[in-house]
């Protein structure tokens, strides 16, 4: 890790903050200039959009000291995204102090200490603190973690601990220790003062995303820039391979980014074209959100052990089978891993005063492990299958909404039937995919689906690191280096119009959808919304009506579409009271506007109405809570 020269060195900063693991990469842009390399000297030449050059700017992973065993420091490639809150009977505050606590004891742990004391800790053990933070049945600003659903009867308060934390304030924290890993290897360059590059899954609503950037707020993250994930993994592909990637991809094809993380599955879809004799790289397709990944592999793990110690008499309290689910990732690391051994052993230490007395353990071999995840996570399935869909029961456990189907490559072929794409390339990321089986039966199953026509891979960076590497990447393309992948808003916005139409007893005024944002609009871009004035309603409580649409790609702004479209789905309507400002006698009234739609830099849309005689300004913002806005 360099250190910082003076303090005028500036960074690209790439961060990945996962839901198993975090990691942190960098450029240093002011050592580049140094040596007389500047952006000017490698812009690009496909048709002049920025896409930057032919080389690839030098990025530097950059290694995480964290507490790896009681009062014991050490750095290692990633930071595990897991926080411990333990009791000082059993943690002691000294044992958890970092090299930055100047001597105060923070009273909890993140990284890898907190990730293996976690299995003997469960119910002080936060995990999955992403997954949460996309999840609008809880409220995400409240302290709801470590989340414990409901608890068995034989469990009592002391067994189940105090402290909680909010998934943004977990989020925060493991940011604060990155921020603080940073500062101490770059003290004249803080990472707050840095150009940081946030990465989030595609699939992210406008909720998440800006709760991410709160929680990256509190760590002391000013200078923020969100970036999709599977764009990242592809960034990190471009990085490594330089210009050579025009030699790998040819007009024509397209390359499903499959992102299978500890706790979410995405899939997008990047289409090589030729303009102006030259490549060009455009996301076409993001696929939903989907909370599918490590965490389901680990409660089959989980269940499989169950089972076994069911068979031979023995029963885990509640509090036992969370050690056992942190057990069984362990495992699982182990056994899809590199130079695997031919089984595991899975323990699980008892609970209250009994904690040795009750111990259990059990042996999981490889071939049961790859058995139960390559083929229930990556079946073999036709062309035209579907995600099966369970019927829920009338009264379900709050908890994270996992998807009924565990099977990735049903889900893959119901995204990619869905956008009528078919890929020619597989990118794999995702600490999921490190595993080679798993990698191999997804590409043999898609490759299926085409006549068996071998579908190509593309290797990328360390599956771990290569998402951080791709957003540092991407910092020196916002700068005019790197290639460009033309991308923006993976949907269509409309809002909602009322026709001036007679009023007709027991019918409501007939509504338009009017095109606000068309399909792939790039983040920081601004749009004049064309057509006539409208009304804008000023002083009172009024409704807003929202629509999107991820199949209308060719609407543009101003278009007007019936909202009873198929192709339209309407989202959670905007509440506001926008004030009449220094006109109180407008009130209640309408005032003549005309639009404009701005996609930020996170990735929210905002709506502004200016009024027609210049006197007011009235802004609405897609972000803030779920399917709403401000």
């Amino acid at each position: 890790m360099s250190k910082s020269k003076s303090t005028t060195s500036t960074f690209v900063v790439g961060i990945d903050l996962g839901t198993t693991n975090s990691a942190l990469a960098s450029v240093d842009v002011a050592g580049e200039e140094a040596h007389g390399v500047t952006p000017r000297d490698l812009v690009s030449r496909s048709g002049g959009d920025r896409s930057g050059g032919e080389k690839a700017p030098p990025i530097e992973h950059v290694p995480i000291p964290q507490v790896v065993a009681p009062g014991e420091v050490d750095r290692r490639p990633t930071l595990p995204s897991f926080l411990l809150l333990p009791t000082a009977l059993e943690v002691p505050p000294e044992a958890m102090m970092l090299p930055w606590s100047g001597g105060a004891q923070p009273g909890y742990v993140v990284g890898e200490m907190a990730r293996e004391r976690g299995s003997e800790l469960p119910d002080r053990l936060v995990s999955s603190a992403k997954s949460w933070l996309s999840f609008g049945g809880v409220d995400r600003a409240a302290a709801i973690l470590p989340w414990r659903g409901a608890e068995s009867e034989d469990e009592t308060d002391e067994d189940s601990g105090g402290a909680r934390v909010s998934p943004v304030e977990a989020s925060a924290r493991y940011l604060a220790h990155l921020r603080a890993t940073w500062d101490q290897a770059h003290p004249d360059a803080p990472l707050g003062e840095q150009e940081v590059l946030l990465t989030v899954p595609a699939s992210f609503d406008a909720v998440a995303r800006e709760l991410t950037v709160t929680a990256a707020r509190q760590a002391g993250l000013e200078k923020l820039t969100l970036l999709e994930e599977p764009q990242a993994a592809f960034y990190s592909f471009l990085a490594r391979t330089g210009d050579a990637w025009r030699k790998q991809l040819r007009p024509g094809d397209v390359v499903a980014v499959i992102d299978v993380g500890g706790g979410t599955c995405d899939f997008s879809l990047i289409a090589v074209s030729e303009q102006e004799g030259n490549l060009a790289l455009e996301r076409v397709a993001v696929g939903d959100h989907i909370l599918l990944g490590g965490d389901n592999m680990d409660l089959t793990l989980a269940h499989a052990v169950t089972q076994k110690l069911a068979a031979d008499g023995q029963k885990l309290k509640s509090s036992q089978y969370r050690g056992l689910v942190h057990a069984c990732r362990r495992a699982k690391e182990t056994l899809l891993g590199d130079k695997p051994p031919r089984s595991a052993t899975i323990t699980v230490l008892g609970g209250g005063s009994k904690i040795i007395g009750g111990t259990v353990k059990s042996k999981i071999d490889r071939e049961e492990v790859e058995k139960l995840l390559v083929d229930g996570f990556a079946p073999v399935v036709a062309a035209d299958a579907v995600p099966r869909v369970q019927r829920a029961l009338g009264l379900r456990e709050l908890g994270l909404p996992y998807a009924t189907d565990p099977g990735v490559t049903r889900h893959l072929a119901a995204f990619l039937a869905r956008h009528g794409r078919r890929p020619t390339a597989i990118l794999f990321n995702g600490g999921v995919m490190k595993g080679s089986l798993l990698r191999r039966r997804i590409a043999e199953v898609v490759s299926s689906w085409y006549g068996g026509e071998e579908v190509r891979l593309l290797e990328g960076t360390d599956l771990d690191l290569a998402v951080a590497h791709g957003a540092a990447y991407y910092g020196m393309v916002r700068r005019g280096r790197g290639i460009r992948i033309r991308g923006g808003t993976a949907r269509a916005y409309y809002i909602g119009v009322e026709s001036a139409k007679p009023a007709i007893p027991g019918f409501a005024p007939p509504v338009k959808a009017l095109c606000v944002a068309p399909f792939g609009m790039e983040e920081g871009t601004r749009v004049e919304v064309p057509g006539q004035e409208l009304g804008l309603l000023v002083g009172e409580p009024t409704e807003f009506r929202f629509f999107a649409s991820s199949n209308r790609k060719t609407d543009r702004p101003g278009q007007v579409v019936d909202p009873d479209e198929e192709e339209l789905q309407e989202l959670a309507p905007v509440l506001a009271d926008l004030p009449a400002g220094d006109r109180p006698e407008a009130a209640g009234q309408l005032v003549p506007v005309t639009l404009a739609s701005h996609v930020t830099e996170i990735g929210t849309l905002e709506l502004w109405s200016s009024a027609s005689d210049g006197r007011g300004r009235w802004k609405l913002e897609y972000s803030l809570r779920e399917g709403g806005g401000e």
